[in-house]
């Protein structure tokens, strides 16, 4: 009878190859988002943005060639929750999780909130909140309907983005070519406030790179996860790293200046700059079509995390750990993110921004050292080939990433410090004071295609979901 049951459980379907993947990737990335954090970084880094890019970009590097290794491993919906919970145990894996869940939780609301302002300075007239609730009820609409909807949309914001950032550079290049720059290259080299800065802006742009392991939260939806997924994640961090760092070079050859009347509206003033009111309105609607875009991802990924740990029972089941009949995907969990985004209606761009990265670089840092754990300490790999792909090169990601996060403010620790205490209590509550074990993931319901690295298919590491051991 149990097997009958599992049988008619609906699942997630398998639609995404490797161009839907990167398109997915890409679009949660959002090419254009280089302009929602363009004024503030540009001041911390005193004008060498595109240099705190290339050191986010080399550390997103090293951590996506991890999730790229663990993916291979575990290709199921959890992310980085499903790797730790698998290397170090469930509770590792719960507090991973859930400190994870407060940047994918605020990502949508701040791409709402976005959507709200710049169509709000567009139309004085309507108010933004009005902007938020529609982009929020659309892209509950998509994530009911599911991915082929969502690769549809991606299809259609990658293209929107990718001629705004040709027509931007055309235009750079033709302002710059008109005007000079003394130092083209300047804005590579770190100024006077040295490295630190440098880091510090890095830290921020964290923000930038995340899409890249949203990725891995599609493994259930992706034909041959173990090869499309990991090509998926390193082809969405570099394509997406390039762009960040084309697309900041050309606004410092355009705007050297490092200060701005106001840093959150940077963007504005360079299209304007370049092309007056006309491309400034392109700009606004492109950027407005890249923040739904990245809305929509956003809640698909986290309403798969979500069901991941719902299907576990970590988070209950009933509610989280349920996919609708029809449409196979997750709606209660998605409706639930829907609920949260609720809060762009009367929160700051400036408090949403804080919550974020904390959690993220949390889970980089563990992800590059669960690849250590799975291959050199579980499965025993010891070739030189071995220690260099699954050793020296996630602990190199392990520290920068580290190092990115001390570079954090100190309102993000306190935000993202008081989120994990709250974690830890349910935690406590989960285990009866750690007496009993949260569940585990039972790959029974994961939908593998082929033997994972080192490991037979459907073998479970672990408990199985929902058997909470004394």
């Amino acid at each position: 009878m149990t097997g009958t049951s599992t049988t008619a459980q609906p699942r997630l379907k398998r639609v995404l190859g490797l161009p839907g993947l990167t398109l997915f990737g890409l679009t949660y990335l959002a090419p254009v988002t280089v302009f929602t954090t363009y004024g503030a970084v540009t001041g911390v880094t005193d004008g060498h943005l595109p240099a705190a890019y290339v050191i986010a970009l080399v550390v997103m590097l090293f951590t996506a060639f991890s999730y790229g290794r663990m993916v291979r491993a575990f290709p199921t919906a959890g992310s980085a929750y499903t790797y730790t919970q698998q290397t170090f145990g469930g509770h590792v894996g719960f507090m991973v999780g859930w400190t994870l869940m407060l940047d994918y939780l605020f990502l949508p609301m701040i791409n709402f909130l976005l959507i709200g302002i710049y169509l709000h300075s567009q139309f004085p007239a309507v108010p933004q909140q009005v902007f938020v609730l529609a982009a929020l009820v659309l892209a509950l609409v998509l994530n009911v309907l599911g991915v082929d909807s969502i690769s549809r949309l991606s299809m259609l914001v990658v293209a929107l983005a990718g001629i705004l950032v040709v027509v931007f550079v055309a235009l750079s290049v033709h302002h710059v070519s008109g005007h000079g720059a003394a130092a083209p290259f300047g804005s590579f080299v770190p100024g006077s406030a040295g490295m630190g800065a440098a880091f510090s802006g890095a830290a921020i742009l964290a923000l930038s790179f995340l899409g890249f392991d949203a990725v891995s939260t599609m493994s259930e939806e992706a034909k041959d996860p173990r090869r499309t997924i990991p090509r998926a994640i390193l082809l969405t961090t570099v394509v997406g790293g390039l762009l960040f760092i084309l697309v900041s070079w050309m606004g410092a050859l355009v705007h050297p200046d490092p200060s701005f009347a106001d840093p959150d509206s940077a963007g504005l003033d360079i299209m304007a700059k370049l092309g007056g009111s006309a491309f400034t309105s392109f700009f606004v609607a492109v950027y407005v079509a890249g923040a739904f875009g990245s809305a929509v991802t956003t809640q698909a990924s986290v309403s798969r995390i979500l069901y991941s740990m719902g299907r576990d029972g970590v988070l209950p089941r009933r509610v989280f750990g349920a996919l609708h009949p029809r449409f196979r995907t997750p709606v209660t969990a998605t409706a639930v993110v829907s609920a949260v985004g609720l809060v762009a209606l009367f929160i700051s761009l400036d408090n949403a921004v804080v919550m974020v990265n904390f959690g993220a670089l949390i889970a980089f840092s563990v992800v590059n050292l669960s690849v250590v754990k799975h291959y050199l300490v579980d499965q025993g790999r010891r070739s030189r080939r071995d220690l260099l792909s699954y050793g020296v090169l996630p602990l190199v990601g392990f520290v920068l990433t580290l190092w990115l996060w001390t570079s954090l403010t100190g309102v993000t620790f306190a935000v993202g410090l008081c989120w994990m205490g709250a974690g830890f209590l349910y935690l406590l509550f989960l285990t009866r004071l750690f007496s009993r074990r949260p569940p585990v993931m039972s790959f029974s319901d994961a939908q593998t295609d082929g033997p994972a690295d080192g490991a037979a298919e459907g073998r479970a590491t672990a408990p199985a979901a929902g058997a909470a051991q004394p």
